[in-house]
């Protein structure tokens, strides 16, 4: 196949990587600044730099770039896209962009659909991205409005990369999850490290901290793209979070241990019967 990635940083490029190392597919490489697509084809990452005229030869399109732009880019070269191609994203929303792109794809004749690679680093762009990032990673699955062989096409190039588990979701089960298992650890983390408390951590940290903060390394600029677009569902997921942590700090205030212990225990159990 003829695939082209649009967007080189580290999901891009590591989609383009591991294209590459794990199948026999020509990759194409399009990006907004020129230096990742110096450093992806000097690497073997892509075969060839591509333009937008590349995309009518196009048999996938991986849009690498944050949501919106996205949409933009698909919106103005829709023209040029092959009408046999799919087209398919990386991003962390669908709800938003999955009508958008499905007008698009309505209108011109190519397929649209929804991916989501739940994989990454703290880290960004093309440098920090590697063939190796989805190995045994999920994979979330938003077919949209795409014919059956579509999606089974984008499942399949899905397993080829490594991904272990794919999960099927429509756009709005998606953002609702995504809220909670994704956006909100974000929230938390960043949250946490505002703490006063926080630059005197050192020589009295262990594993608690750095699996708290980690993710407070954070792409400030798509991860606030990504939370006011999937407001609602965050929202709800924050309210549920501070009736929670007010529970616990009731039965701190209260000095009452056994009812503390009773709160925290159930905690525990409901992290023993999910088994990871």
């Amino acid at each position: 196949m003829n695939i082209v990635v649009v967007g080189l940083g580290i999901i891009g490029g590591s989609m383009a990587k591991a294209v590459k190392k794990y199948t026999d597919s020509r990759v194409y490489g399009i990006n907004r600044s020129p230096l990742p697509l110096k450093k992806a084809l000097e690497c073997g990452a892509i075969d060839e730099i591509g333009t937008v005229e590349t995309l009518g030869k196009a048999d996938i399109i991986v849009m690498g770039t944050f949501p919106e732009a996205a949409v933009e880019f698909v919106r103005k070269n829709a023209d040029k896209i092959n009408p046999n191609c799919i087209v398919t994203d990386t991003s962390g929303i669908k709800s938003k962009i999955c009508p958008q792109m499905n007008e698009i794809a309505a209108e011109y004749g190519f397929s649209f659909v929804g991916f989501h690679p739940m994989a990454g680093k703290e880290k960004n762009g093309f440098d920090v991205s590697e063939a190796d990032l989805f190995l045994g990673a999920n994979a979330i699955i938003v077919p949209c409005d795409a014919p059956h062989t579509a999606v089974d096409k984008i499942a399949a190039l899905a397993k080829k990369l490594g991904f272990g588990r794919i999960t099927y979701a429509s756009a709005e089960e998606h953002d609702r999850m995504i809220a909670f298992t994704s956006q909100l650890p974000h929230v938390i983390a960043c949250s946490y490290v505002f703490s006063p408390l926080c630059p005197k951590h050192k020589g009295f940290s262990g594993g608690s901290y750095r699996d708290v903060s980690r993710v407070a390394n954070i792409n400030a600029e798509l991860w606030s793209e990504l939370f006011i677009e999937n407001k609602q569902p965050l929202i709800d997921e924050i309210d549920t979070l501070i009736a929670n942590l007010g529970m616990i700090k009731e039965g701190i205030e209260s000095g009452d241990r056994e009812q503390l212990a009773s709160i925290l225990h159930k905690g525990k159990l409901i992290k023993e019967a999910l088994g990871e």
